[in-house]
């Protein structure tokens, strides 16, 4: 166990356990996060942990405070970077108060279901925090990641919401892709989403930053299917066209490549990332979110990306003083890179002296989009006078 950070006269707390027997780790990380008028824990966990014996012995140390959560594919601790662990963050009253709600059946969702889910999670917010004003909440949203419908979830949930900002990850399970599950209402759910809402006294800031530029090198979805899978590009197989462009043989696409040279789509005037999942056996391409037949995808270069987030942190700071913890969404891709660039210790230690928790996602949600390959976050500060 490591020692819990608490900032903000222990009104957020930070937490990870690294053992790795399921029952010692949830003992480890309560004991790490607990205080005083705890009010939420959100956590993120290893898929590795039995989830049966994690969530009930997680439910059993932490009685009525409420616990959301997801499985990832990698977590950021108070120790920076660490696979196989529990950490987490916990909020205390009277600064906090946070509600949650599981949307389940993710395969048969409706916009009326998403919508009656949100309504009740305001509901319930402004009956425990009756005072709440605009701009005191934030949403954070946890996806399945083996779903495929954080594009429909993540636009709904917004919509929803009015004028509270959202962000968040997709669940993980260590580059499996088997099984990845959200944890609401003392259980871990698959084909679902857990949507927390946060009401704080504390200013708070959401961003998302990528390192990437267009390289001009351009196609056109030619073929699709509806599980996200590209058939061909140019009309041309997905795989062999993508290795062409890209100037690599076939047979050595895989997931440090699709890291090195993912490709985006333009929306709104800005580039996302779409990225790649893998390669099928009929030589198309599995993305990580949708793709439609039509659009128009650029190969993009990756820039330094330790400049980057140094970069982003330096305005976090000066936009936001004392920034007590960042909640932070970070892709599987990216830390693919950053082992492939031999970088994952330099960004560890960044993200460590910023305070940052979360995990590593199968993507990531910023307002009403899911992207990929980026970094989201939600950064809070102390109380102003």
């Amino acid at each position: 166990m490591y020692p819990a950070a608490a900032q903000g006269a222990a009104q957020i707390t930070t937490g990870v356990s690294c053992a790795l027997d399921t029952v010692t780790a949830a003992r480890e990380f309560y004991e790490a996060v607990n205080r005083p008028n705890l009010d939420t824990v959100l956590f993120f966990c290893s898929p590795q942990y039995d989830l049966g014996q994690l969530s009930a012995e997680l439910n059993l140390l932490f009685g009525d405070v409420h616990l959301v959560g997801c499985t990832t594919a990698g977590e950021i601790t108070p120790r920076g970077y660490i696979e196989g662990s529990i950490t987490g963050v916990g909020f205390s009253a009277p600064d906090f108060s946070a509600v949650s709600e599981v949307i389940g059946d993710l395969k048969d969702l409706s916009i009326a279901t998403v919508r009656e889910v949100v309504q009740s999670a305001i509901t319930r917010l402004d009956r425990k925090a009756p005072d709440r004003a605009p701009g005191t909440t934030f949403a954070f949203l946890m996806i399945d990641g083996m779903s495929q419908q954080e594009e429909q979830v993540a636009s709904s949930v917004f919509n929803a919401l009015g004028d509270i900002p959202l962000l968040g990850g997709s669940a993980g399970d260590d580059l499996s892709y088997v099984a990845s599950y959200v944890f609401q209402n003392g259980k871990f759910h698959s084909a679902s989403a857990a949507l927390l809402l946060v009401h704080t006294k504390h200013p708070f800031k959401i961003f998302k930053t990528e390192h990437f530029s267009s390289t001009g090198k351009k196609m056109v979805v030619t073929a699709a299917g509806s599980d996200r899978r590209v058939e061909e590009l140019n009309a041309v197989p997905a795989a062999r066209e993508y290795a062409r462009v890209i100037g690599l043989p076939k047979e050595e696409l895989n997931p440090l490549v699709f890291a090195a040279h993912p490709l985006v789509v333009r929306v709104g005037g800005e580039y996302h990332v779409r990225s790649i999942q893998r390669v099928n056996e009929d030589d198309s391409l599995s993305f990580l979110c949708a793709i439609d037949e039509g659009i128009v995808l650029t190969v993009a270069e990756s820039g330094d990306i330790v400049q980057d987030l140094e970069n982003q942190f330096k305005k976090l700071q000066a936009s936001l003083n004392n920034v007590q913890v960042v909640i932070g969404c970070d892709c599987i891709l990216r830390r693919l890179e950053m082992e492939r660039k031999e970088v994952k210790s330099a960004i560890s230690e960044i993200l460590l002296g910023n305070k940052v928790i979360g995990f590593s996602t199968y993507g990531e949600q910023y307002h009403s989009m899911h992207v990929n390959q980026t970094f989201t976050a939600v950064a809070i500060g102390l109380e102003p006078d």
